[in-house]
């Protein structure tokens, strides 16, 4: 039987999070079955994924993520902002921080407001996919697929997405696939609907995902900071291109808010 686990629920635009405080490193990160329990919506706590706080001796905090499969994962955005409101929460951080996760080192601060700004690995660039979209690595893989006017909201996003996802492209290890639908008038937000890999499912918001969404829209006027709203609620991304189309200083920005908290 497992021990009995003290835990933390955070979400970031609805994409939520079961936190554990695993500062004695007691959890054991090799219980795949334990953790996909844990993120189950109908026999256990239920969240798109787990994520352990733990110490490292060269910064902050570290970050380790899992996926609802029970899996690690890759960089997960929301996912970051949410650890970083968590560490701040056990008296880890004030208002800055500099944490390890699994595509490198970060920085983030917190506002007054809880708004927490995320800063993300640079990014190389963006590759146009045959007639699939364009591919970014954002510390996850992402396609982005630009979808014409008034179409998002009637998308069958787990179909499209799951075939995409375990099409010939990208079947060895599969990528995330982002729906959008640019603006209909200058300066209202790029509507944007995901299919996360490790979920298998469309979640109400992807961190990494919209900043994909955004470096690719910069390619088609978008401006920086660029307002993306996902189904889960709205998040900013502001970002340097440079001359040779890669991406420096990406911050992912929006709220992380914390639940509950209990014992399982």
């Amino acid at each position: 039987m497992s021990p009995t686990l003290h835990f933390f629920k955070y979400q970031g635009t609805g994409n939520d999070f079961v936190m554990v405080d695993d500062r004695a490193h007691q959890f054991d990160a090799a219980d795949h079955q334990r953790v996909r329990h844990l993120c189950d919506r109908r026999r256990g706590i239920g969240a798109d994924g787990l994520i352990l706080l733990r110490q490292h001796p060269q910064y902050d905090f570290e970050m380790v993520y899992f996926n609802a499969d029970g899996y690690l994962g890759s960089m997960c955005g929301n996912g970051g902002r949410c650890t970083v409101a968590f560490a701040r929460q056990l008296g880890v951080i004030n208002n800055e921080t500099r944490f390890l996760a699994a595509d490198g080192p970060h920085e983030a601060r917190v506002d007054a407001d809880g708004t927490v700004h995320l800063r993300m690995q640079d990014v190389i660039g963006q590759q146009d996919v045959e007639d699939y979209g364009v591919f970014l690595d954002t510390g996850s893989p992402h396609l982005v697929r630009f979808q014409p006017a008034s179409t998002l909201a009637e998308l069958n996003v787990f179909a499209e997405g799951r075939a995409l996802r375990y099409g010939e492209l990208f079947r060895e290890k599969g990528t995330n696939v982002n729906f959008v639908e640019p603006p209909a008038t200058p300066g209202q937000p790029w509507q944007v609907r995901t299919y996360e890999r490790g979920v298998e499912d469309e979640t109400l918001s992807c961190g990494t995902g919209v900043t994909a969404v955004a470096l690719a829209a910069s390619r088609r006027g978008a401006a920086t900071p660029v307002h993306l709203r996902t189904p889960g609620g709205d998040l900013r991304v502001a970002f340097e291109a440079k001359p040779d189309g890669s991406f420096t200083n990406v911050f992912l920005s929006g709220p992380a808010t914390y639940v509950f908290e209990g014992t399982v």
